[in-house]
């Protein structure tokens, strides 16, 4: 399954659980056009859409990711790390994130541990999501900033933020140069 796109693993899942778009669309509060599209145009949504259809599906999140037997200890060489899911505000539009997993092979986890590139563009349009779980972000570089509920901080390198990623939220670039951070989410399973 390692070689699925986000697509065709969605449609997988659906099969077994014998659910059409309508349904998925129903039990996760998401439009149908909208699941359509990630599942025609293979386009990852934001992590907290990917959330609720993982939810649905009753799969781990890191299953759009990889699905292989692991042993441990997981160790990911910076030279060894591949974009795994970039993050497009809409079908024809720029990707703005860009997500390497870290935890990749590691099918028993409970975190999903991340080095995220923020584009510039990620500051174009900030849609909040929401998900049940927790996050921790240390900015590695450039800096950032994080929409939480009514609240608006900037990060710099070396800063983190560690909060409740049921709040509404969005993480994105602040400024012309990207950013990158490292980012650590857990999801009460």
């Amino acid at each position: 399954m390692q070689t699925e796109k986000v697509g065709q693993r969605i449609k997988t899942f659906m099969a077994r659980k014998e659910i059409d778009v309508t349904d998925l669309a129903r039990q996760t509060d998401l439009s149908a056009d909208f699941l359509q599209s990630v599942i025609d145009d293979n386009v990852y949504p934001s992590l907290g859409p990917l959330l609720k259809i993982a939810r649905v599906l009753d799969v781990r999140l890191g299953t759009f990711l990889d699905d292989q037997l692991s042993t441990d200890p997981i160790v990911m060489r910076q030279g060894e790390r591949t974009n795994e899911l970039s993050m497009l505000r809409g079908k024809n539009r720029p990707v703005d994130l860009k997500f390497y997993s870290l935890g990749k092979g590691k099918s028993d986890r409970h975190m999903e541990p991340f080095y995220v590139e923020l584009l510039p563009e990620s500051a174009e349009e900030k849609n909040l999501s929401s998900h049940e779980g927790e996050e921790f972000i240390v900015v590695q570089r450039g800096e950032i900033e994080v929409l939480y509920g009514d609240e608006v901080t900037t990060l710099g390198v070396g800063d983190s933020i560690y909060y409740n990623s049921i709040i509404p939220h969005c993480v994105s670039c602040k400024g012309e140069q990207p950013a990158a951070i490292y980012a650590v989410l857990y999801i009460p399973r």
